[in-house]
């Protein structure tokens, strides 16, 4: 006796399709994980030209400058302030002012005509943001630093750095590793800018945690509000 077919004989026919839906299924996964990982997805390694040639490893690390002399509202808000014009002619009012101008001069590149005009004129620089995060996700600055994650954990070796770029992925994988176990990323408060900073045996990650109460939230109205 014929058992009865459990589907009707036109399901056979949706085999290959089915067959097929799952093959294409796996390969779109694939190219999804594969390219919205990589670097040109998440930015690694973005360095737009900027109007002014401005040199962070001469600065920040030959000279020395503070991060926060500049960005001095990181400690503060949630955005880290983009230094205006008078910023950096606090120092080319006697360093360099009309170095650039001068057509005599053989090693006269103009790097600092900018900047000039944009102190004679009072028009801003038009800075092009390097570390620009998608509207829907907060980030706040002042949140970070005064809990101990330096500025190198996010913005890397930005010392070293002749023009500056994206060293991180800045992804929410990415950042969620750090609310998951912050500890790694952590440092004295006084050494948030200083970018050679290395853990040693006078500081304890886990104890400057449980004194500060630093539990970060992986909820996701933290970053999406």
């Amino acid at each position: 006796m014929n058992e009865p077919f459990l589907f009707p004989k036109w399901v056979d026919g949706l085999k290959p399709v089915v067959g097929a839906g799952l093959v294409c299924g796996v390969l779109y996964v694939v190219v999804v994980v594969t390219f919205g990982f990589a670097p040109t997805a998440t930015d690694v390694g973005y360095m737009p030209t900027q109007p002014v040639p401005y040199s962070h490893a001469l600065h920040a690390g030959e000279l020395g400058i503070d991060c926060m002399y500049c960005h001095n509202t990181v400690d503060r808000t949630a955005h880290a302030w983009i230094p205006p014009t008078q910023t950096c002619m606090n120092c080319h009012t006697a360093i360099h002012p009309k170095k650039s101008m001068d057509p005599s001069n053989p090693d006269s590149e103009d790097k600092l005509s900018p900047v000039l005009t944009s102190f004679e004129t009072g028009r801003p620089i038009e800075w092009v943001r390097v570390h620009d995060l998608p509207d829907y996700a907060y980030f706040n600055h002042s949140a970070h630093v005064n809990r101990g994650v330096g500025c190198v954990s996010c913005h890397g070796r930005v010392d070293r750095m002749e023009e500056v770029y994206q060293a991180e992925r800045l992804s929410m994988s990415w950042c969620l590793d750090c609310h998951r176990d912050p500890t790694p990323f952590l440092r004295p408060l006084d050494q948030i800018t200083n970018m050679e900073w290395k853990p040693d045996g006078d500081f304890d990650p886990a104890t400057f945690a449980k004194q500060h109460d630093i539990r970060p939230s992986t909820d996701c109205s933290t970053c999406h509000r």
